[in-house]
C-alpha cells in the first residue's frame, strides 16, 4: 500500500512511483539471490515510495537503464508519456556498488556455509551501511531534479547494483 504522503514530508498522495523496470536488453542469467534481491526491491518499491520530479505531476513510472558508464532514469507518466531522461555518472557509485557486491558475497557464502547467526548478523548489518550509503549519494546525485525518501533510495540503489551484474 502506498502511503499519502502529507504536507509534513513534502510529498502528496501522486508523488510516487506505480510502475518500474529495468532494462533487460542485455539480459544476463542471474543468481536466484540477485533474482531475489531485485524482485524484493520492485515489489516494496510499489508498495511504499516517495518520489517527485521537479516540475511534473505524478504518478510515475521509472525505466532504468545503464548506457556506456551512465545511469539512465527514464521517468515517464503513469500513462507512459515521457517526461524527462536523466543520466548520471555511475563512477560516483563504482566503490559502492562493488564494496556491496563482495560483502553480498560474503552474506550468502556465510548464510550456506552455516555460519553462526551473530557472524550473519554483523555481515548484513554492513550490507545495510552500503545500501544507506549507496542510497544517500542517490538522493545527492537526484537533488534539485527528483525527490525521494530514504527508503526509495535504499530500494532503487539496489536496482542500480542489479544492473551492474555482468554476464
Amino acid at each position: 500500500m502506498v502511503l499519502g504522503g502529507g504536507a509534513s514530508d513534502g510529498f502528496g498522495p501522486d508523488h510516487r512511483l506505480v510502475d518500474v523496470r529495468l532494462d533487460e536488453t542485455t539480459l544476463v542469467r542471474r543468481r536466484p539471490e540477485v533474482e531475489h534481491e531485485r524482485t524484493v526491491a520492485i515489489f516494496d518499491l510499489l508498495e511504499e515510495n516517495r518520489f517527485r520530479l521537479k516540475g511534473a505531476r505524478g504518478p510515475y513510472m521509472l525505466r532504468l537503464s545503464l548506457e556506456d558508464d551512465r545511469l539512465v532514469l527514464d521517468v515517464r507518466s503513469e500513462d507512459d508519456r515521457p517526461l524527462h531522461r536523466f543520466l548520471m555518472s555511475t563512477r560516483p557509485f563504482s566503490r559502492i556498488v562493488k564494496d556491496y557486491f563482495m560483502v553480498c558475497e560474503s552474506y550468502y557464502g556465510a548464510i550456506k556455509s552455516g555460519a553462526s547467526p551473530s557472524r550473519i548478523e554483523s555481515i548484513d548489518m554492513g550490507r545495510r551501511g552500503l545500501h544507506n550509503e549507496g542510497g544517500d549519494l542517490l538522493m545527492e546525485r537526484l537533488s534539485g531534479k527528483i525527490s525521494i525518501d530514504h527508503d526509495t533510495a535504499r530500494r532503487l540503489f539496489t536496482l542500480i547494483c542489479v544492473l551492474h551484474i555482468k554476464a
